[in-house]
């Protein structure tokens, strides 16, 4: 198992647009998986939700959406 969180995206989508930079600007390390550019990993994120960024956690933990935080 991965030691970063997996991060089901879109290549645009403004949510997914926050998060890379949200994580970014924090230094977050993640592995991006673009759901719209392979069969396979959009068929892998519809196991967890059919809306994106859906993050899975190493621990097994799952996250859909992304808000983004302020301040």
């Amino acid at each position: 198992m991965a030691d970063i969180p997996v991060v089901y995206t879109l290549t645009v989508c403004p949510a997914c647009d926050n998060l890379r930079s949200s994580w970014g600007k924090q230094g977050i390390k993640y592995e991006e998986k673009r759901v719209d550019q392979s069969q396979d990993d959009l068929d892998e994120a519809l196991l967890y939700g059919d809306t994106v960024p859906i993050i899975v956690y190493p621990d097994g933990r799952v996250e859909i959406g992304f808000e983004g935080h302020h301040g």
